[in-house]
C-alpha cells in the first residue's frame, strides 16, 4: 500500500472516531412513566442535542414504542449488560430500588446518571442540584451520579434562593399542597376514577393513596419517621441544607390534595435582617426560574389548575409576616412533573453541556 493511501485511510478512520466522540448519546430509564414521558417532551421542546436516544423500561413496558423527533423508538428491557456503553447522559426515573440496583451498570462506561429518585440524594459523594441554586455542584460527582431533589424541595428552594441572595434565610416553615401527580401516572388516573365513582354512587377504590383522595385532603405523604414527621417532610429539611451549604432550619407539613397536577406551598421564611416589601418583590421578580403572579385586588395569584405544563416556579400572596418583621410569607406553585422532576434534570444536563470539560 502506498504511503499516501495509508495516510488517507488513517485520516478517514480518525474522522470517524472524531464524529463518534462528538455524538451525543442519551438514555431515558423509566421511559413509560409519567416523568419518563415528560423527559421526552422536555428534551424535544428544548432541542436538547441528541444524536442517539435509548429508552429503557421494565418487562411491562419493554417493546413499547414512543415517538421522539418524528422517529419511533422501542423501549428496551433494562438489564445488567453493556447497553449503556457510549451513553453520555442517562436520565433515570424508575424508583429508588431500580436506581440503586442499576447505578453501577448505567455509569460503568462513563455515563453521567441524573437520577430522579431519592436513592442518592443524601449521599455525600453525589451532588444534589437545582440549576437555579447550585449548578456548580454538578461538576464534582465521584460516583458519576447527580441527584434530582424532591419535587417540593425544588420549588421551595428556587424561591428561597432569591431571598437568600439578599439576606441569609435562617428558618423556614412550609405547608405543601401536593397534587396526585407526585405519586405517578397511576395515581393521577386513580384520582380521576375516584371522582367518577363518587359522582356515580359507586364504591371508591383506593390503591395509590392512604385514603380516598377525591373530595379529601390527606396529611400523609411517604412513611412516618420516629420524629413524627414523614419522610417527605424530612427530605425538605435535609435536602435544602445540602444544596444551600448552610445550617438553615426547615420544618414542613406535607399534604396530598385532590388536584391532578402542580404542587403548591405556603412558605414562611425568616431572614437574618428584616427585608422591606420592596426588596422582597424585587428579589422575586429578578429571581432565576421565578415568575410573580401577585395582584390580589384582581384575584390574581398562582393556582395549580392554570399552571399545568409550565416551567417556572410561580410566586404570589407576597407579604410581611404580621407577627414577625423578619419573616416573609408567600405562596408558590409549580408543575411537579416538569420543574419538580423532568425539567430540572434536563436543565442539569444543559448545564453540563455548557460547563463540563467532558462535553466540550
Amino acid at each position: 500500500m502506498r504511503v499516501v493511501d495509508s495516510l488517507i485511510i488513517q485520516l478517514i478512520l480518525q474522522a470517524e472516531t472524531d464524529n463518534r466522540s462528538n455524538c451525543m448519546k442519551v438514555a431515558i430509564v423509566g421511559a413509560s412513566g409519567a416523568v419518563g414521558q415528560e423527559f421526552l417532551r422536555v428534551l424535544e421542546e428544548r432541542n436538547f442535542p441528541i444524536d442517539d436516544l435509548l429508552l429503557f423500561g421494565s418487562s411491562r413496558s419493554a417493546g413499547a414504542f414512543y415517538q421522539f423527533r418524528k422517529k419511533k423508538i422501542e423501549v428496551k428491557l433494562l438489564q445488567h449488560n453493556d447497553d449503556f456503553k457510549g451513553v453520555d447522559i442517562a436520565f433515570v426515573s424508575a424508583g429508588g430500588g431500580t436506581s440503586e440496583e442499576y447505578a453501577e451498570t448505567i455509569t460503568k462506561y462513563g455515563a453521567v446518571m441524573i437520577d430522579n429518585s431519592s436513592a442518592f440524594r443524601m449521599d455525600e459523594n453525589v451532588p444534589l442540584v437545582v440549576p437555579e441554586v447550585n449548578p456548580e455542584d454538578a461538576l464534582v460527582r465521584p460516583k458519576g451520579i447527580i441527584a434530582n431533589p424532591n419535587c417540593s424541595t425544588i420549588m421551595m428552594i428556587v424561591a428561597l434562593k432569591a431571598l437568600n441572595d439578599i439576606s441569609k434565610v435562617t428558618n423556614v416553615q412550609v405547608a405543601t399542597y401536593q397534587a396526585a401527580s407526585g405519586a405517578g401516572a397511576a395515581a393521577m388516573a386513580e384520582l380521576e376514577t375516584q371522582y367518577r365513582q363518587v359522582l356515580s354512587g359507586e364504591p371508591v377504590i383506593v390503591e395509590k393513596f392512604a385514603h380516598q383522595l377525591a373530595y379529601n385532603l390527606i396529611p400523609h405523604i411517604d412513611v412516618f419517621k420516629p420524629s413524627g414527621y414523614t419522610k417527605e417532610e424530612e427530605k425538605m429539611y435535609y435536602e435544602t441544607r445540602k444544596m444551600l451549604h448552610n445550617d438553615i432550619r426547615v420544618s414542613a407539613t406535607c399534604v396530598r390534595v385532590p388536584a391532578l397536577r402542580c404542587h403548591s406551598e405556603a412558605i414562611w421564611a425568616e431572614t437574618e435582617r428584616p427585608l422591606s416589601l420592596e426588596e422582597i418583590n424585587a428579589a422575586f421578580r429578578g429571581g432565576d426560574g421565578l415568575e410573580v403572579i401577585d395582584n390580589p385586588d384582581n384575584r390574581e395569584y398562582p393556582m395549580p389548575l392554570f399552571l399545568s405544563g409550565t416551567d417556572k416556579v410561580y410566586v404570589g400572596r407576597v407579604r410581611k409576616d404580621i407577627a414577625n418583621p423578619s419573616v416573609v410569607v408567600f405562596w408558590v406553585v409549580g408543575d411537579q412533573i416538569r420543574k419538580g422532576a423532568a425539567l430540572n434534570a434536563v436543565q442539569i444536563g444543559e448545564y453540563l453541556l455548557k460547563n463540563d470539560k467532558r462535553f466540550k
